[in-house]
Parts: structure tokens; sequence; C-alpha cells
């Protein structure tokens, strides 16, 4: 074989994708990811579709076939027909389109079973939709679905259906693993045999994930001789799905050092645009696309990386247009804190970072992530409010929420060097944890406690985290309104440390006017 195969890829996410339980696109949403297949990621075919389905697969496959009509793409487009006379030729033709994938039996059991019919008999339907096709103008691939059964338990049945199609004109032939029933070697003795029979034909071959062996029996089929390769987006099709697009064309390079036409740099953002249209979320830990696979989280190998990206490979992330990330957590180090500040163009110092680091990991510790866009927000919370310097200290407080039972507080709190506690009941944990400050502001110190104004609590912007929310508190005092804010896994705490914050505010203007 040649050390660099040339591959095609045909995307049938519009087709076998669309089998995926729950999954239907609406024509536009099919206009658009033609487009982007084609366009984009320059896949060399793309099927969009089953004959005479309904009539919002015809329109959707007029959408598209006009779409690339009018850029010279038409006949990289195609759509699946049956063996029925004319019918499905004509439904094709009539909506624009002018591939035909036949979908003709590869097996006996299925030749004999399901349509009752010899192998002469079903040749000869064939070849009277090949014919007719042929007469219109249009191109004609042929799928043998079963093929993998058929070449198992009848391979005279599945040479004697090529035989009677090899000199007829047939563009490809298409071996499809209907049943997900093959694993790698058996692909190579299988896609050997065809290759050696039929040296001069072209042969996709077509995988399904039942044992999760797709990707690896297409592979299997590069390195027998196969010319074709279909795929999915996110590896979308009926039951367990097809071979995924993104990690196919990685292995091809990386592994194969084979030739696609493929625009890795696009993967990712079609990857999501199907995954928005079909509802079917793409896993964390999906290799290129998934949401985690870029991100380092151990902070030796984010130390590792700053010392000659020793934990890089070659799927570098910006290969498929996106960038690696440092995971914030109970796990991370000064490493990977100090790559994610890098990227903000913000620097500590080393007591500054030992500071933010112990904030980090005791979020980590209660909550799952902490994201880059929280950084800013931490560092904020950690160094501008610094606990040596607070006059006010809150040692400790404990809060109930009992059902029947009005929520309590208890709280010990230093103010000035001097320790005060006391306990109240009220509407919620956090009120009853103000009316209990309050008795010690206005009852036991004589002094006048802040009016609440108001209250919000949001996710802080980035939101792509749980591991904190941030309360902002609108406080009235005296003749003026300020707001103070508190961070934290838990919003109660949140709550209680913009109000720590508020009550340092406070103290030092009173210490400064007495």
């Amino acid at each position: 074989m040649n050390n660099h195969p040339r591959i095609e890829i045909m995307d049938t996410t519009l087709r076998d994708g669309e089998q995926t339980s729950g999954v239907s696109f609406v024509p536009h949403e099919k206009l658009m990811i033609a487009r982007l297949l084609l366009e984009d990621l320059k896949v060399d075919r793309i099927e969009i579709a089953s004959a005479r389905v309904s009539e919002g697969e015809a329109k959707a496959v007029k959408m598209i076939c006009d779409w690339a009509a009018r850029r010279g793409m038409l006949s990289r487009v195609e759509v699946l027909g049956f063996v029925d006379g004319n019918m499905s030729v004509d439904w094709i033709y009539d909506a624009g389109c002018r591939v035909i994938n036949l979908l003709t039996k590869g097996s006996e059991k299925h030749c004999t079973f399901q349509l009752k019919k010899t192998l002469d008999q079903h040749l000869a339907d064939i070849l009277g939709v090949v014919r007719y096709a042929h007469g219109k103008g249009m191109d004609v691939n042929v799928y043998l679905e079963d093929w993998s059964n058929g070449i198992k338990d009848s391979p005279d049945y599945v040479f004697g259906l090529v035989d009677g199609l090899k000199d007829c004109g047939i563009k490809r032939f298409m071996l499809p693993d209907t049943l997900g029933v093959l694993n790698p070697l058996q692909v190579i003795e299988f896609m050997r045999k065809m290759k050696k029979c039929y040296p001069d034909l072209h042969f996709d071959f077509h995988a399904h994930n039942d044992y999760d062996l797709a990707v690896s029996n297409v592979l299997a089929a590069v390195l027998s001789g196969v010319k074709g390769l279909h795929t999915t987006i996110n590896g979308l099709g009926e039951r367990a799905g097809n071979a995924p697009l993104a990690s196919v064309q990685a292995i091809l390079k990386d592994h194969f050092h084979a030739i696609t036409n493929i625009d890795e740099s696009r993967l990712n953002v079609v990857s999501r645009l199907v995954e928005s249209y079909s509802g079917v979320t793409i896993p964390a830990n999906k290799p290129i696309v998934g949401d985690s696979v870029f991100t380092q989280v151990a902070g030796v190998h984010a130390d590792g990386d700053n010392k000659n990206n020793l934990y890089c490979n070659d799927l570098l992330p910006e290969r498929f247009g996106r960038i690696r990330e440092y995971a914030l957590g109970k796990n991370s180090g000064k490493a990977n804190i100090r790559k994610n500040l890098e990227s903000l163009g913000l620097e500590l110092d080393e007591e500054s970072m030992k500071k933010v680091t112990d904030r980090i990991i005791e979020l980590g510790d209660r909550k799952e992530q902490v994201t880059q866009e929280d950084l800013p927000y931490i560092i904020s919370d950690v160094l501008k409010h610094d606990t040596a310097e607070n006059k006010v200290k809150l040692l400790s407080y404990f809060v109930t929420l009992a059902k029947g039972l009005k929520p309590m507080a208890t709280l010990s709190i230093e103010i000035n060097g001097k320790v005060y506690q006391e306990s109240s009941s009220g509407d919620g944990q956090y009120d009853a944890f103000v009316r209990a400050l309050r008795k010690i502001y206005k009852g036991t110190l004589e002094r006048t406690f802040p009016m609440l104004v108001n209250y919000a609590v949001t996710i802080p912007p980035g939101g792509r985290t749980d591991a904190f929310v941030q309360t902002v508190i609108t406080w009235n005092y005296g003749d003026r309104e300020f707001r103070t804010r508190g961070f934290d896994a838990d919003q109660t705490e949140a709550a209680i440390k913009a109000t720590m914050k508020m009550l340092n505010m406070i103290e030092d203007e009173y210490s400064n006017s007495n």
C-alpha cells in the first residue's frame, strides 16, 4: 500500500446520522449542516437523505441541491435510493439530486428472507434501476447492505452480486458493516478478499459502532486498500452510531499519514452545531471534540508543559480550532494557575499565589470545577480583602434549616479585638444570621446597623462553572448606598462574606470618626 494513501470521505450525518433515536433535522438545519460539511470541513461527498421518506425530506433535498448546484458541488451530494423500479430514481431526480446510492442486498439471508428472491432475480431488478438512472444522466453507487454478514456466511453470493454489477458503470461499491459485527482483523481479511478479486473497483467502507470498534474497523479498511470511508459528525447513527469524523481524521493523518481534504480547524465548530441541532450531547471525554479532552488537570502536567511540553502529543488543540486549558481545582498546583494567569495577562507574587492556590483547592474540594473565567474574581476576593487587615472577623457561625421550624443562626464575631456571641431566628438562614448581627450592633454596641436594600445572586461572567456564586448586596448606611460582593460555592456563605466586607467598611469609617 502507498505510504500516503488518499482517502475520500463521505459524511452521512444527514442520512444515517439522522437515524439516531430522537434526532430529526428540519430542512434549514440540513442545509446549514450541508454547507458546513462541504464548504468548511471540505468533505468529499455528503449523503443527505433517503428517498420517498416525506415531503419535508424532499424539501430539504431540493434546498441543498439548489444551493450545491449554484456552487458547482451537485456531484458531491448523494441520496439513498431503493430497488423499487423507477420510484426512488424519479423521487431523487425530481428533488434535484444527480447521485443515487442504491441499497442492494449484500447477504444471501437478506435477499432470501427479506426480498424472497434469488440472486439472479435481485440482480435483474438492480440492473433495471441502474439503467434507468443512467438514462436520466445520474451517477450510481451501490450499498451492499449487510455485506459483513454476507462475506462471512455467503461469500459466493457476494462475489456473484459484484460480478453481475462490476461492468455496468457503477462508480462505487459501498461495503457496510450494517450490524457492527466485525472486528479489525476480520475487516482486513474480508476487505483484502474484495480487493484481490476486484482490484480495479472503488470500495467504500461503512462502519457501525455496536462493539465500539467503528474507528478501528475504518482504519483496518484503510490498511486493506479501501478508497473511501463513511463517517458522521459526533458519531451519530442508528443504535451505537457510526464512525465519528473527527476521530477518523486525526488517526488517518497521525498514524497512517493519509491524505484527505478535511479542514481540521473547523471540526469543533461543526461538531458543536450538530450537537445543538441534534440535541445529542457530546460526552466531555469524547476525543477531539469533547469539552475536557484538551484540559490538563494535574499540576504536574502543567509543570511538564512549562518544561518543553512534556505532556503534549500530536493532538495539539490548535489543529482543531481549540486551545489547551489547565483545570483549576483540588488537584491544581501553582503551575496550573500560572498557565491560566498567563492567558489572562496577570502576574502574582509568591505570597499571593499561595493564597489564591489555597482558595482554589478549597473550592475544588467542595465543588467540581473552577474555570479560567472565575480566576479574576477569586483573585479579587482573596487579595483585596485580606483578613489580617480586618477589624471585624467572623470567628464561627452555625445556621440550621429544618422543616416546620424557623431557621436559626448562632455566631461568634470579633470586633476590634473583643468577641461577641449572639443567636436569632429568621425567615431564612441568611436572614437569621443578619438578625443575630443586628442584636450585637444595635443591642450590645448601641450602633446603627446598615439597611439591606437589594440582594442579588449570580454566576460570575463566563458562566461555565458551578464552582461558586457571586452575591451582591446593596446597603444603605447613613445618607449613602454602597455594594459589597461575596464569592463562594454556597449561596448563604457568599452572602455572609459580602456582609463581613460591609461590616469592615463601616468599622473603618466608625474608627476614623472617633
